[in-house]
C-alpha cells in the first residue's frame, strides 16, 4: 500500500469498500499495523510511512481508553491534511490565535516524536486562543487542512466515528500544541496497542462502517 494508491481510491470514490477491506485485514491479525492510544483522544491505526508521507486510520469510540493530553486539543500539523469521514461526524473547530505578551491565555508547545514517545518542549511565545469558524463533516465526506493552521477535532457528543488521515509533510514547520502557561518541558509516552486491542478496535471500526449505510466512498 502507497500514499498515492490511498490517495487515488479517496478521488475514486471507493473509500468505504477499501476501508472495510483494510480493516477486515487488521481484525483478523498478522497485517503487522499496531495501533497507538493517541493523545488527541483516538485510536490510530498506522497503514502507510513513507518519508514526509503517511496515511493512517482514526477511531473515536467509547469502547476503548482514551491517552490524556497534557496541554490541550488545540493543535497545528508540520504536514498537509487530507481527511475522509469513514462514519460519524467530526468537527474541525479553526482556532483563533493571537501573539500577545501582555494577555495571554496559553503557550505554545512544540511536539517533537521520537521512537520513546513525544517530547513536548514550551517555547517563549505566548498567545491569546478563542475559538473560530466550526465545520461538521459527515460520513462520506473530505476535507483538507493546510500545514500550520491551529485547530481542534471534535466529535459532537462524544459518538462513535472514525476517518482516513493522509498527510505530507512541509519541510521547516514543527507540530505545535496550544498549553497552560505554566506547563514544564515533558516527555509523553505514546502508549502501542498490543495484537489482541489492535485487532478489536479495527473490527469495531469495521462493523460501525459496515452498518453505518454510507453510499458510495
Amino acid at each position: 500500500m502507497r500514499y498515492e494508491d490511498v490517495s487515488d481510491v479517496l478521488a475514486g470514490g471507493s473509500a468505504r469498500e477499501w476501508a472495510l477491506g483494510v480493516l477486515g485485514e487488521i481484525a483478523e491479525g498478522g497485517s503487522g499495523v499496531r495501533g497507538v492510544r493517541h493523545p488527541l483522544g483516538f485510536l490510530c491505526l498506522p497503514l502507510v510511512r513513507e518519508g514526509d508521507l503517511g496515511v493512517c486510520v482514526h477511531v473515536w469510540t467509547a469502547a476503548a481508553r482514551r491517552a490524556r493530553s497534557t496541554t490541550s486539543q488545540v493543535h497545528c500539523h508540520s504536514w498537509d491534511l487530507v481527511s475522509h469521514v469513514l462514519y460519524g461526524q467530526v468537527r474541525n473547530v479553526h482556532a483563533v490565535v493571537t501573539d500577545t505578551t501582555r494577555s495571554p491565555t496559553h503557550r505554545v508547545f512544540e511536539v517533537v516524536s521520537t521512537p520513546s514517545g513525544d517530547v513536548v518542549r514550551p517555547t517563549p511565545r505566548t498567545v491569546a486562543y478563542a475559538p473560530g469558524r466550526a465545520e461538521l463533516f459527515g460520513a462520506g465526506d473530505t476535507y483538507t487542512l493546510v500545514a500550520g493552521a491551529f485547530h481542534s477535532s471534535v466529535i459532537p457528543e462524544d459518538g462513535e466515528a472514525a476517518t482516513v488521515a493522509l498527510g505530507r509533510g512541509r519541510p521547516g514547520l514543527g507540530d505545535l500544541s496550544l498549553g497552560p502557561l505554566a506547563t514544564p518541558l515533558h516527555h509523553v509516552r505514546r502508549e502501542r496497542l498490543d495484537d489482541a486491542e489492535t485487532a478489536r478496535a479495527a473490527e469495531l471500526a469495521r462493523r460501525s462502517l459496515w452498518t453505518s449505510n454510507t453510499p458510495g466512498g
